[in-house]
């Protein structure tokens, strides 16, 4: 089924939005059920395909599961450890954090190399290294993964800033008597919020939010009810939308935290926002905001978030001036740049990390394609934003990472239609 958006552009966005729960928190926190024998209830849970995927994973590994109003309930009584196929994980790269609860718990995992958007070379070595330095073994070859072995506390390394890779150390530690320390862990509010889940069910968690985590496990972890938390990459791509249709919108159930790097580049963008910490709102006044150009450079967290660099990029095309990008972390994050040059944008793109957004230019209305999640986002606020209709196709990227966007956007105004044919 061909699933795209139309987009008529030129309306400014008003109105109030409660935000959906974060993906990126929900597929660790479903992946860490497995740990447990029992009942675990996830509130706040993103309506995503990819979450389905995982679910539906997770009952062919022998678990019941139930997807109601936001709530997922997962019993995993009767689960088993076997070969994952690669028709369950060829199109779900968080598939990965599969790996370290299963060989935690039953002693081996085997599984088809995940899939996922195409954004260059992911590698899984920081995956493998954290396994191997808890006593597995690696017997894995070119289409399988393939761990086995009674794991051990111990020390972990990781050789980068991985957060899927820390969040598998962090899973397969909870389950291990003793302590386990992992030095250079991802310190993402999605990495924390496991490690919220993992003293929830009974493992003692030191370090949250820094680059060392150690963790005292226990082989007899209960089965939690946890809440997600709100996805601030949601959050940035509406706050961008907007800015740049300069409209007037508030954001509920905002975490602050999460958000000051995002914020911050707001602020040197001359964007006017306010945030209310009581009622945890996050207002955005694009209409009596003027956007100035910036530079942007990713970075593990609290940097500058990779995922929102494409819809900023979008912003970039309205502010006075010439914006510098600078992509850290992966080198096919750019590919949107050129669906943004064929709506009139004026970019010059220096290599595979670097580019020039060199604005204001006036968008127009054009079809261009959803290269992955965060580029299709940023195709919806470019369409927003541009003078006439954009089609956006691949929308199923977009479904992947964002909570019914259509309908929360035409709550705030926007004229946009899902169109499906088969």
């Amino acid at each position: 089924m061909d699933i795209r958006y139309r987009i008529e552009g030129g309306v400014a966005l008003r109105g109030d939005v409660t935000v959906s729960g974060s993906k990126n928190a929900a597929l660790p926190l479903i992946a860490a059920s497995l740990l447990c024998s029992g009942e675990t209830v996830l509130n706040n849970v993103p309506f995503l395909r990819d979450v389905k995927a995982l679910l539906e994973i997770l009952e062919f590994l022998g678990a019941e599961t139930s997807f109601q109003e936001g709530t997922v309930r997962i019993r995993t009584n009767n689960v088993q450890s076997k070969p994952i196929p690669a028709e369950f994980v060829s199109k779900l790269r968080g598939s990965i954090v599969l790996l370290g609860p299963l060989l935690a718990r039953f002693g081996v995992v085997e599984m088809a190399y995940p899939g996922g958007c195409v954004l260059g070379k992911r590698p899984i070595e920081a995956h493998i290294a954290a396994l191997r330095q808890l006593g597995a073994q690696d017997m894995s070859h070119d289409e399988t993964l393939h761990f086995q072995g009674q794991l051990k506390a111990g020390r972990i390394v990781l050789p980068e800033f991985s957060v899927t890779a820390t969040e598998n150390a962090i899973m397969a530690a909870a389950l291990l008597p003793g302590e386990t320390q992992i030095d250079m862990a991802a310190a993402e509010p999605h990495v924390q919020e496991l490690c919220k889940m993992m003293q929830s069910m009974g493992a003692q968690v030191e370090g949250i939010g820094t680059h060392t985590i150690k963790i005292s496990g226990r082989p007899d972890l209960g089965c939690p009810i946890h809440r997600i938390p709100s996805d601030y990459l949601e959050i940035g791509a509406l706050a961008v939308a907007a800015m740049v249709t300069k409209g007037k919108i508030r954001l509920h159930d905002v975490e602050y935290d999460h958000m000051i790097s995002f914020l911050n580049a707001l602020t040197r963008m001359g964007v006017v926002w306010q945030y209310e910490e009581a009622e945890r709102v996050l207002f955005v006044d694009g209409e009596i905001s003027s956007l100035r150009p910036t530079r942007i450079q990713t970075n593990i967290f609290p940097g500058f978030p990779t995922d929102l660099l494409p819809p900023l990029g979008v912003a970039m095309t309205q502010a006075n001036g010439v914006s510098r990008i600078f992509e850290m972390l992966f080198e096919g994050r750019m590919a949107y740049l050129y669906e943004l040059e064929k709506m009139g944008a004026h970019i010059e793109i220096l290599n595979s990390h670097q580019a020039l957004v060199i604005g204001p230019t006036k968008l127009r209305g054009q079809t261009v394609a959803s290269n992955d999640i965060r580029a299709g986002v940023a195709m919806v606020i470019a369409g927003l934003c541009a003078e006439g209709e954009t089609t956006v196709t691949d929308v199923r990227y977009i479904e992947r990472g964002y909570d019914h966007l259509d309908d929360k956007l035409r709550s705030l105004g926007a004229r946009i239609e899902k169109i499906e044919t088969s």
